[in-house]
């Protein structure tokens, strides 16, 4: 069973560690482990301080545990007493800059590391150049009294997979060390890989449970896939199969009364542009003339909710907790800019809460019923992809009878949501809960190893 005390260093030069004699009584413990690294130690009862355990100079040293003051779960197994869980998040975009380590990321990370106390974990960033293969430890990056350090520390129990995007996540050199980490090491790796639109869509299929949310979509083929979902849906949606923040999607209408085609988009230089067409033909070879068609998938056009006839779509975070339950963490509405085709800052949306854009009496049916559908969605997806994954954002949407869609999910959601100052809460919450995962991830890796690498 898990508990959590505060680890503090002693004035004791041999190898010993100061427990509560409850731990003792209960446990015969013979070894210390802190990350990947596990020294034998002597136990001896704590006289005075129930809630702390006390580790010598010498155990520190070995273990290479920070010299600062910290609170700790605890984990017991095979007579090792597990302090942590030590958590390396994975990222890269690193700088030769101490105050910015991580370049404009920098804010990000304090504000993700600076929930170590609230969940009881020792976070840290890190990146492939970080860490000594022959020593097993990686020089991390901390962040400790509103400053970044620098400290070598043991591999961790668990690592958070915070890739910026997909060109880093296909470069070979951070593959190889993901799958070393994992195969030599046994390191639990969550949050692994940025989603494809397609795959989803292809596998959601398979639950019967969420297919009632699946927009239809189709890989481009051909245009007469386009023409007749025109005629069944009035208009599609093209988009990449890997986009992401809104880029490259497209919005094809068909006028029956003029017999045309309009496509609405946001050019290259940012700018929401509606065009005329007088057949599909000629809307392709204009708009899409430089762009790989294999690459785009074709969606079912629907007839949102509007709010002063600008569409909306909502964000729902869903992320898992301490104890591997799934939540809904942060619920906004996102409002699309005047003639655009997304609801993304940059093409003019604005995030408002869902008391903004709801009657009173609407507001709690809706979030009831995307919080449903989110946490539905999120199971789904949990058993359909492989890897851990704990944290996702949904793009939903609402139609006009008051239909759940499902737009896009994110392994790796943005957080532009948070600017708003009623959404600020949820922003700690879904960094909590992010960092909290580990102590459930930790905790199944020490006590039931076969579950998480079968």
């Amino acid at each position: 069973m898990r508990k959590r005390y505060t680890i503090e260093l002693t004035d004791e030069t041999k190898q010993v560690v100061v427990c509560p004699p409850a731990l003792l009584k209960e446990h015969s413990i013979k070894r210390i482990a802190f990350g990947t690294k596990t020294v034998s130690a002597n136990f001896s009862p704590q006289t005075t301080k129930q809630n702390r355990i006390g580790i010598s100079k010498e155990i520190q040293k070995a273990l290479n545990f920070p010299d600062f003051l910290i609170s700790l779960h605890t984990f017991i197994e095979n007579e090792t007493l597990y302090i942590g869980p030590l958590i390396g998040i994975f990222t890269a975009g690193f700088t030769p800059f101490p105050q910015r380590p991580i370049g404009e990321r920098s804010v990000f990370f304090s504000k993700l590391l600076s929930v170590n106390k609230t969940v009881g974990a020792l976070p840290f960033v890190f990146g492939e150049q970080h860490i000594n293969w022959e020593q097993a430890t990686i020089t991390g990056y901390f962040y400790h009294e509103n400053e970044w350090k620098t400290i070598d520390v043991p591999f961790p129990n668990v690592i958070y997979d915070r890739l910026p995007n997909r060109k880093s996540e296909r470069n070979i050199k951070l593959i190889q060390v993901k799958e070393r980490l994992q195969t030599e090491y046994l390191i639990p790796w969550y949050n692994p890989g940025f989603f494809n639109k397609l795959d989803i869509y292809e596998r959601l299929q398979q639950e019967a449970s969420v297919t009632r949310y699946l927009p239809e979509t189709h890989p481009f083929t051909s245009f007469s896939t386009i023409e007749k979902m025109l005629s069944k849906y009035g208009h599609v949606y093209l988009k990449p199969k890997n986009g992401s923040l809104g880029l490259g999607i497209h919005q094809i209408i068909y006028d029956k009364l003029e017999d045309a085609y309009f496509c609405r988009y946001q050019d290259d230089t940012g700018v929401n542009r509606l065009r005329k067409f007088l057949s599909l033909e000629k809307l392709f070879s204009t708009v899409f003339a430089k762009k790989n068609l294999a690459n785009i998938l074709v969606q079912q056009g629907i007839h949102l909710l509007r709010q002063e006839q600008r569409f909306i779509d909502f964000r729902i975070h869903t992320n898992k907790d301490e104890f591997g339950a799934w939540h809904v963490t942060a619920l906004a509405a996102k409002v699309a800019g005047s003639g655009s085709v997304t609801t993304h800052k940059r093409s003019g949306g604005e995030t408002k809460t869902l008391k903004e854009v709801f009657l009173v009496e609407e507001t709690e049916f809706f979030k009831k019923k995307l919080s449903e559908a989110a946490l539905v969605l999120s199971e789904a997806i949990e058993n359909h992809m492989e890897g851990i994954i704990a944290e996702i954002g949904f793009d939903l949407g609402i139609d006009k009878n008051g239909d759940i869609w499902l737009f896009e999910a994110n392994s790796k959601p943005g957080r532009s949501i948070f600017s708003h100052p009623d959404l600020k809460k949820f922003d700690f919450l879904t960094r909590k809960l992010s960092i909290a995962f580990a102590v459930f991830l930790t905790e199944q890796s020490i006590l039931y190893p076969e579950e998480i690498f079968k």
